[in-house]
């Protein structure tokens, strides 16, 4: 079970660097001029790429995290309610992931109306989470 959660980690770390990243491409493409194709389609085709090895890495994450959730006993952790605050969080993500799709999207269909100054903030959601699950996971506080 080690190896799982071990490889788990490594799964959540790789997905969650694709998340800090990809919002920061959508900072430099809503900066974009509107008359720079070149530029806005090389940075649309890193933030495409970028969200599909993304996704690949965020199902890994998942089944690895319900492999161990599933193989440590399901019941075992009733009263640990860290882990349902966790997994809420880990919804969340998800939700932030799914996000990241329908903002690129906008993007290529010309549609975006948020400013460079919105993305980032934006970006910093995917490191609160981030923070929050750590802690959760690392402290258990409840």
């Amino acid at each position: 079970m080690l190896w799982v959660k071990a490889f788990h980690i490594v799964f959540v770390a790789a997905w969650f660097a694709g998340l800090f990243y990809l919002p920061r491409i959508f900072v430099n493409l809503a900066m974009v001029p509107a008359d720079s194709h070149a530029e806005r389609e090389r940075l649309l085709l890193m933030a495409h790429k970028l969200h599909r090895f993304s996704s690949i890495l965020m199902g890994v994450a998942l089944l690895l995290g319900l492999w161990a959730w599933f193989g440590w006993g399901v019941g075992r952790f009733a009263g640990s309610y860290w882990l349902h605050v966790k997994l809420l969080l880990v919804v969340g993500v998800v939700g932030y992931h799914h996000m990241n799709r329908r903002l690129l999207r906008s993007f290529e269909e010309l549609s975006n109306r948020r400013s460079h100054k919105w993305f980032r903030v934006y970006n910093e959601v995917s490191v609160l989470l981030f923070a929050a699950i750590v802690v959760l996971v690392t402290v258990k506080p409840f």
